[in-house]
């Protein structure tokens, strides 16, 4: 029984990395060269207006990509309008957004070459200067993704996507089952470097962690008061908070040093740190990354180009979608 298991997950692994070479060998950081030369500058443009507009907004476009791969692959099935939507699935809902900023870029990358970029692409290429702008990391990305005929609201709604109040094990499993392994995990987690979260996803935490009727014992005592104070137990639980506290807009390794400290915003931020499950798992590569800013930069950047990978359609699967939210007649 142990040899055939043995023999399965080997299968399996092997069967993944043939298919992440195959797709990674489909798209290249020069597919639009010809076609769309400008396509790298436009969307550039888009998205410096968008966040200087609202800083929040290079989070939200970060996410944007990262909920997108996970349901159905890099498809750009996540920006589909309709009664399938994945904008209406729970972890969605009332949450995913910068949806019209999308449209913007679109929008201008179709004036100058229409009927050419995916939407998909521009996700990732989205991601990738909403990192660099807030300060992060740059990296090339590679292109060539097509866009998905249907959305997938089931899959969004199955527990595909990792969500706050998720186990360190249930995170590695989520993550394992689109061929992501426990680096990507925590290299991916510190995207939480910048953004915000509403009350409504981390307030257990401060009255009644696990049914304990007391505020989680992993928080900084001082965060649980000002975050009490924010988010009372009468409140509607959409006010937001910096997912990394004190240095909220700015991409960097900080939001590792708060794990340290017991002052990560959401359940499944802080488990990386502070659950005995990290001790096996996580844990060492926070420590890591809190010491050291280059690696967090150097294993996100890999992270970000193997999420990019998951699945994408290309060749002649798909299509080049003229509008975002619809395929095409």
């Amino acid at each position: 029984m142990k040899v055939s298991c043995k023999l399965s997950c080997c299968f399996w692994l092997l069967t993944s990395l043939m298919l992440f070479s195959v797709a990674r060998s489909q798209l290249s950081i020069d597919f639009y060269s010809s076609t769309c030369p400008n396509l790298l500058k436009i969307v550039r443009t888009e998205v410096q207006k968008a966040i200087m507009n609202e800083i929040r907004m290079a989070a939200s476009l970060l996410r944007l990509h990262f909920h997108d791969c996970f349901v159905n692959g890099c498809d750009a099935s996540l920006l589909l309008d309709g009664s399938n939507s994945e904008k209406l699935a729970v972890p969605n809902l009332n949450s995913a957004r910068g949806f019209e900023v999308v449209d913007t870029i679109k929008n201008a990358v179709e004036s100058a070459c229409a009927g050419v970029v995916s939407c998909a692409d521009i996700l990732a290429i989205a991601a990738r200067d909403s990192v660099l702008l807030s300060g992060g990391p740059a990296w090339r990305v590679l292109l060539g993704r097509r866009d998905g005929l249907v959305a997938n609201q089931t899959a969004a709604n199955a527990s595909v996507l990792p969500g706050p109040f998720d186990s360190v094990n249930t995170i590695i499993a989520k993550f394992a089952a689109v061929g992501l392994d426990v680096t990507d995990v925590v290299a991916l987690s510190g995207a939480h470097t910048i953004g915000l979260a509403k009350c409504a996803v981390f307030s257990s935490r401060l009255f009644n962690s696990s049914g304990t009727g007391a505020p989680d014992s992993t928080m900084d005592t001082s965060m649980v008061s000002d975050l009490q104070s924010l988010c009372s137990q009468t409140s509607d639980g959409n006010n937001t908070a910096p997912l990394d506290r004190n240095s909220r807009d700015l991409f960097d390794n900080h939001y590792f040093q708060n794990l340290l400290s017991g002052k990560g915003l959401l359940q499944s931020d802080q488990i990386l740190y502070s659950s005995d499950a990290a001790a096996s798992t996580t844990r060492s590569i926070v420590e890591n990354y809190s010491k050291n800013s280059v690696l967090f930069f150097n294993d996100f950047v890999n992270s970000m180009i193997k999420m990019g990978n998951i699945s994408p359609l290309t060749g002649s699967s798909g299509q080049i979608r003229k509008n975002c939210r619809v395929v095409n007649s």
